[in-house]
């Protein structure tokens, strides 16, 4: 069903794993063997399929990203990074990275009400059984920012949010600790950073490893369109779905009567049109400008 290509061979490197966008290699040998290599591809996910088009750039632009963060975050938050001194053929979207003992846990933080929060929301007047006050509506600001868990799924399948007693049920009660407060952590600083540069971060999640010490390491990508949703603040209107600087364009384009899709028939979504591509690909770079200061 996701149909991710084949990942390609990189000299002195055994591939381990492919998700949706990352391509994983152990690194067998040189200066870094026995860490680990993460290229971000320009492929593009939605409603759980892999499509068969890519966005020019983006594997760069998230790997920009996502090192930006670690950068600003190094102080409050570990992370796995080890070098950007990548093979030749994929120079400039990989880095090297420590092998951790990741935790199976997808830990994410809600500063704003939307997505599957606010499904569960609507049923149950709950987010991971957290109980919310009446009359919030799609976008509204939480009065704090929420750790709401999910399980981490098999490529192909959903996350499920899942309860905070449920982490502790998988992980231990210290380890579940850490997870939410260093979760929030980041969170909060990531949120106020952005909100400078005219940016509301509404959600995002965040992966952790532990080092044989047991050091709690922020790993995987961090605070990129792909893992977060990233809000124009200028134009934030509760009640309503938010413009983003994500793939929501794609989103749109695939669920309208122009792509001829049928999102329940199980079948692989159409090839986007030029015009899409091309905006999904402006949309990642102008998030990545504000965010950072720099021209992509």
């Amino acid at each position: 069903m996701l149909n991710i290509p084949e990942a390609p061979a990189i000299e002195g490197t055994t591939h381990l794993h492919s998700g949706k966008v990352r391509d994983l290699y152990r690194i067998d040998e040189g200066a870094y063997a026995g860490n680990l290599l993460m290229v971000a591809s320009d492929r593009i996910s939605a409603y759980d399929f892999v499509l068969s088009s890519t966005i020019p750039d983006k594997g760069e632009i998230l790997t920009r990203m996502s090192l930006w963060w670690f950068d600003q975050l190094q102080e409050i938050a570990p992370n796995h990074l080890v070098s950007t001194d990548v093979p030749e053929a994929v120079k400039g979207r990989a880095v090297i990275v420590q092998n951790l003992e990741m935790f199976p846990v997808e830990c994410v933080a809600r500063g704003y009400l939307t997505g599957s929060g606010l499904s569960d929301y609507n049923a149950t007047g709950e987010v991971c059984g957290i109980a919310l006050p009446a009359g919030l509506v799609d976008g509204s600001r939480l009065e704090e920012p929420l750790f709401t868990p999910a399980t981490k799924a098999e490529v192909g399948d959903h996350d499920e949010n899942v309860s905070y007693e449920a982490v502790v049920a998988t992980v231990g009660e210290k380890a579940a600790a850490a997870l939410k407060h260093q979760t929030l952590l980041v969170y909060k600083r990531a949120e106020a950073m952005a909100r400078e540069r005219g940016i509301i971060l509404a959600d995002t999640k965040f992966e952790f490893g532990k080092l044989k010490d047991g050091t709690l390491v922020l790993a995987d990508e961090v605070l990129t369109p792909d893992s977060s949703r990233f809000w124009p603040a200028a134009e934030w209107k509760p009640g309503q779905t938010q413009p983003s600087f994500d793939k929501q364009i794609v989103r749109n384009w695939l669920t309208s009567p122009a792509s001829g899709w049928d999102k329940s028939s199980g079948e692989q979504p159409p090839a986007l049109p030029a015009e899409i591509i091309e905006k999904t690909r402006a949309k990642y770079i102008e998030a990545y400008e504000l965010l950072t200061g720099e021209t992509f």
